[in-house]
Order: structure tokens, then sequence, then C-alpha cells
């Protein structure tokens, strides 16, 4: 059988104090006097105590910990965002409990609940939409939550994203302006906010331009989808001369299936444009021009609003969209 558990109990009889007074060293109460202190340490190292941080945090009715529910990790602007998050958690005082889910309904759900029953402090979703059931759940738990690039229309969750409209809209102007006119879309998932504002806003940039478009295909972030959707658009009598692809992910599909299965020359026979900006987007192989999406001062403002929401200071403005920055490589016609 395994070794017993050490407890505060143990401390105290290996030096010869109380268990309150165990409680106070751990606490770094400065009544405890300096020799009685080094004691206490003294044994709890010979023991190989270790305090239950977690349990005393949940006495003061705060556990210190926030639930991170992220969709699409093989995205790689997910994966930066996710330590970029656990970093400034850190930096907070907060552990980050971090957990992977499908935007399956069901599986939300019982992802939702489980880190709920964790008694975590606040939750942030990435990519991840969540119903009004699960909102009123976390809201009757006392859990706060942020939603993190991934809008929900008809709600008014607390949001950060990318200014996604703002974004389809450039993109469709960049292309038109380059001298393109029969431009599709491949588009990120239409369930989802992020891709649907991306492609309204595409197609009102288009409209702006008076350029109607070739193509709105929804790869629904999926790279085999994406690749088959060249194929489609390249079978066709009238063939794109640009694409702008829903994310990174789905623009280096479409490169690949130019580049490689077509035989195509990027940016000579079509331009290619992504959004994101994820660090593979300018390797030498894909070369992407892009829109970045600012990882760095969304999760700053995802965090900012989590922690007003913790101390249960208003939070006015529950959307905040913070507008990309064009990166210019060699993927897309230059201007003519």
């Amino acid at each position: 059988m395994g070794r017993s558990r050490i407890t505060a109990r143990d401390v105290a009889a290996a030096a010869g104090v109380s268990q309150p007074t165990v409680s106070r060293v751990f606490a770094d109460n400065a009544r405890v006097d300096p020799a009685t202190r080094d004691r206490v340490m003294r044994a709890a190292g010979d023991l190989g105590y270790r305090p239950n941080r977690l349990a005393r945090a949940m006495s003061r009715g705060r556990s210190h910990t926030v639930g991170l529910i992220v969709a699409g990790l093989d995205n790689p602007f997910y994966a930066d965002a996710v330590d970029r998050f656990s970093r400034a958690l850190q930096a907070r005082g907060y552990h980050a409990v971090i957990v992977t889910a499908s935007n399956d309904a069901a599986d939300l759900d019982g992802q939702v609940r489980d880190i709920l029953a964790m008694q975590v402090d606040g939750l942030i979703l990435a990519s991840v939409s969540i119903d009004n059931a699960l909102a009123r759940a976390a809201s009757q738990a006392g859990v706060p939550l942020v939603l993190f690039n991934r809008g929900q229309h008809g709600t008014d969750l607390p949001t950060v994203t990318s200014a996604n409209h703002d974004g389809g809209r450039r993109a469709a102007h960049l292309l038109v302006d380059r001298g393109h006119r029969r431009i599709a879309h491949v588009s990120g998932w239409q369930g989802s906010a992020t891709g649907v504002d991306r492609q309204r806003g595409f197609l009102d940039g288009m409209a702006d331009r008076g350029v109607a478009p070739l193509a709105c295909i929804d790869s629904r972030y999926d790279r085999d989808r994406a690749r088959r959707a060249v194929h489609d658009l390249f079978g066709a009598d009238v063939t794109p001369d640009a694409i702008f692809a829903g994310n990174d992910l789905i623009a280096f599909a479409v490169l690949s299936a130019l580049r490689h299965d077509l035989g195509l020359s990027v940016p000579r026979d079509v331009s290619v444009l992504g959004y994101d900006d994820v660090a593979m987007a300018a390797w030498p192989e894909f070369d992407l021009t892009t829109f970045r999406q600012p990882a760095g001062r969304m999760v700053d403002a995802t965090i900012g609003m989590l922690m007003d929401l913790i101390d249960g200071r208003p939070v006015p403005d529950r959307l905040t969209e913070i507008r990309s920055d064009l990166i210019e490589r060699g993927s897309v016609r230059a201007a003519p």
C-alpha cells in the first residue's frame, strides 16, 4: 500500500506546535515567531508536506482557477492563444484548467458542467459557442464567462473578437484593387459567428467595389473540404483569379491544392489571401499574405474583462472588437 498523505496535524506533531500554528505559517501570518516558523518549515520539508492551496483558497471564497475551454487546437492560432492565456493568468496569480471540446452541444454541455463543478472563478470559451441553458448554469453558479474569438449573435455575452466583418470587407477591397475580378471565398464554418461575419464582410466589400463574388464555399474549417473546394472551383467553366480563405489553415490547404494538385503558380495564376497570421504563414513554402489577428491584445482584453467580472466591476462594453493588420507577403498579386 502507498504511504498515507501527510497532513498539517503530522507537521504540528513533528514540530511540537499546534495545528492552527502550522496553518498560520503556511498562510504567511506575520504574527508567527520566526523561530517557530523555521521549526514548522523544517518539519514540513522532512515529512514532504504539501499544503492544500486549493482548499485554503476555497475557504476564502476563491479558487484562483479559470476554466479555459477551447476548440480547434489543430489551428496554431489557438495553440498560441492558450499559451498566452496560461502565462497571463499565472502572472495574475491564477491557474488555468484547460479543456478541449468540440462544438457538439452534448460534448460542450458536459465539459462546461464538469469545469463548473471544479469551483472555477471564471470561464473563457475560445472558438466555442454556448447555448442559453449553459450560460444560465454558469450565471446561477456565480461564474462569469467571456467568449474569445467567437462572437454569438443574438446574445449579450461578454465577447472579445477580432473585427471580422471589417477584415472580410478589407480582404475584398484588397483583391479587387489588385486587379482581380473572379474572386472566390473558401469560408470558415457558417455555423460560427466568426465565419459568418468574415463572409458578410467579404460580400459587403465586393458590393462596395461593384464586383460580384465568383463563389462562396463553406469549408467548415476543414482542410480536406477546402482542398475539394479548390478542385470544384477549377473544374468549372469560369475559374477564380483570387481566393480569400476563411483562415490561414484553410489557406495552406488552398495553396497546396493549387500548387501541387493543379500545377498553378501563386500569385501569377491565382492570388491567395488568408486570415490569422499564424507563424507558419511566414514560412517560405507558404509566404502567405494574410490579416494578422492581434492575439496578444485579444488575450489581454479577454482577461481584463474576466477579472472585472470576477471582482464585481461593471463591464459596460460587452463586445470588444480588435482590428486586424494586413501582413503583405508573396501570395497576392502586387498592385497594378
